[in-house]
């Protein structure tokens, strides 16, 4: 498949007051230990259970007589913050040597390490250089990053990285271009993006500690699900454009935004055999076409219905409406029963082979 976006651990130096997810924050002692514990135990079986290739058709990229290339796949490792002690060393790195080992004589994979960027040292960029990492990717070049408060700031602050980069022979991508050729670039490269207002991500999702802030200024008009991170084509896993998120318990989700409950366990299945499994049923089907607001159609629910669901108070008594309240709602109301049945279905087929 094309992407995946894999949470390696819950563990973070920082505790940004617009992050989509409250558990990534600040652990001590015991629950540091717990955290980096959780991932490491869960991740070789998470690698177990990937795609046996990570490669894809490129359907924006066809050849002149209309065949489709198969390209390269990515694997995007992130956090929280997956270069911090003791998170790099017992988690991030030996995951980088198992992908690269899995993959190895199997097409490759791109893999893409994410961070906030201000632990970064010489030493950490020639490791994961060593360890064949394909990008560097610095997340945090937005107002909300304390510290790098203003265009002043992230400029310097880009300027600094970029010249660690540069000296460790690593290129500037062009991820920030309106075009998709960056993905065939060849590697080492490094990349800058944040929750700007002009980023896809800059209306902040209603998710974490954005939502519980209020930082959210999404509305109806603002189709998350039909975005790059959105739950669109998920089920396409032959072809661009399908992406997953990964938690660190194994989790598995159609969106970086997470719907309210995971698909499956990749601790337990394989991720093509829950996809697969998902294949056909019209609220997943509704899911991958980019349009939520029809995943309740067979159940009762209208589109009238889901953007009525969709409405809400916002944590700080505001009026608010997004598509992706009406999806956590439908969750809730309905489709937990759902997604258990396919799970005990897969369990089921398992057993019989077996």
């Amino acid at each position: 498949m094309e992407s995946i976006y894999w949470v390696l651990a819950w563990a973070c130096h920082r505790k940004c007051r617009h992050c989509y997810e409250d558990r990534f924050r600040p652990y001590v002692r015991g629950a540091l230990e717990a955290v980096v514990a959780e991932a490491e135990r869960n991740a070789p079986k998470v690698i177990a259970n990937l795609p046996p290739e990570m490669t894809y058709l490129d359907l924006n990229d066809p050849r002149p007589d209309g065949t489709l290339p198969r390209k390269t796949g990515r694997i995007i490792l992130s956090g929280g913050e997956c270069l911090m002690d003791p998170v790099r060393e017992r988690v991030t790195y030996p995951v980088i040597e198992e992908l690269a080992a899995k993959y190895r004589d199997r097409g490759g994979v791109k893999i893409i390490v994410q961070t906030t960027g201000d632990l970064l040292t010489p030493a950490m960029i020639d490791d994961l250089l060593r360890r064949g990492v394909w990008m560097i990717s610095v997340a945090s070049i937005d107002d909300y990053h304390v510290g790098l408060e203003g265009e002043a700031k992230q400029q310097a602050f880009i300027a600094s990285l970029s010249a660690l980069f540069e000296a460790a022979g690593l290129r500037r991508s062009g991820v920030a271009t309106t075009h998709r050729n960056w993905l065939d670039e060849p590697g080492p490269l490094y990349s800058f993006f944040g929750a700007s207002p002009d980023a896809w991500i800059g209306k902040i999702w209603p998710r974490g500690r954005g939502w519980q802030n209020g930082l959210s200024t999404a509305t109806l008009a603002d189709n998350f699900c039909a975005r790059w991170s959105g739950a669109m084509n998920f089920l396409n896993h032959g072809y661009s454009g399908s992406e997953v998120s990964i938690e660190p318990d194994g989790s598995v989700y159609p969106c970086c935004l997470k719907t309210k409950l995971p698909i499956g366990n990749l601790t337990e299945e394989g991720l093509i055999e829950i996809l697969d499994s998902l294949a056909g049923d019209p609220v997943y089907e509704a899911l991958n076409a980019g349009q939520p607001q029809r995943m309740g159609l067979s159940y009762g629910w209208s589109v009238e219905t889901f953007l009525e669901k969709s409405r809400t108070t916002d944590p700080k008594g505001r009026p608010y409406a997004n598509l992706c309240i009406g999806c956590d709602r439908f969750h809730e109301e309905v489709l937990k029963p759902r997604i258990e049945a396919a799970a005990v279905r897969r369990r089921e087929r398992r057993v019989a082979v077996a």
